[in-house]
């Protein structure tokens, strides 16, 4: 009777989205807070401020699902390409790729005649996956995937930064500035710890970088409004 396996879920399984994830969302709230704390540092009319804030949500969201898909893309094509010449050399050589199988699981610490009889068998099985896994490191959990990445980030870029957005939004002109900056620094820290938790990382951790990355851009970003904006 075959063996019952224990299904497992693990961390790596979710890198494929959450990096994309937690990035456009963590970039949709930084960009748009900073970007109408320096516009309103300015003195900038609040219709201005709204009108800069919303173009940048859409700008945003765009440029992230753009430079996700491309990043991702070349990703896929070095893994496609690695592939193809995986399987041209199984074609033309496959006792020598057999035997490049089984170093490697000596080298992990099998002899030689298990890490040979292992070779056999999952080349027996299916030896181009083999090959991608354990040669060359790509998997089904790990490997690229441009559309998925280009649209979380796209989608979290947008929720990201109608946070800040609405709060400009229901603020009154005087406390524009503090309020997305409150805001946004509360709901980062929130992001960064729910985010090192998915991760399997320590929620403190995630949330303090994050905090801390993110005060630095909306204080910066505040200093060169107030300059520009009394100088223009």
């Amino acid at each position: 009777m075959p063996r019952t396996v224990h299904p497992e879920r693990h961390f790596t399984e979710r890198i494929g989205w959450l990096r994309a994830a937690v990035l456009g969302a963590n970039d949709g709230i930084v960009s748009t807070a900073a970007l109408l704390v320096g516009v309103a540092a300015a003195g900038t009319a609040r219709d201005a401020l709204l009108v800069a804030g919303l173009a940048g949500l859409v700008a945003g969201a765009m440029s992230m699902a753009a430079g996700e898909y491309i990043s991702v893309s070349s990703q896929a094509d070095t893994e496609r390409a690695d592939m193809a010449r995986e399987r041209g050399e199984l074609a033309q050589d496959p006792e020598g790729e057999l035997r490049e199988l089984a170093g490697i699981y000596e080298a992990r610490g099998l002899d030689a005649e298990l890490a040979r009889r292992v070779a056999e068998q999952l080349t027996a099985h299916d030896a181009l996956s083999a090959h991608a896994r354990d040669e060359l490191g790509i998997s089904a959990v790990l490997s690229a995937r441009p559309v998925q990445a280009a649209l979380a980030s796209a989608a979290t870029f947008a929720v990201g930064a109608a946070l800040p957005l609405g709060v400009a939004l229901l603020s009154p002109p005087a406390l524009v500035i503090a309020a997305v900056t409150a805001s946004s620094l509360l709901s980062l820290a929130a992001l960064g710890a729910v985010a090192a938790s998915a991760g399997g990382a320590e929620r403190w951790r995630g949330a303090a970088r994050v905090t801390f990355w993110s005060a630095l851009a909306l204080g910066m970003t505040a200093v060169v409004g107030r300059v520009f904006g009394a100088s223009v």
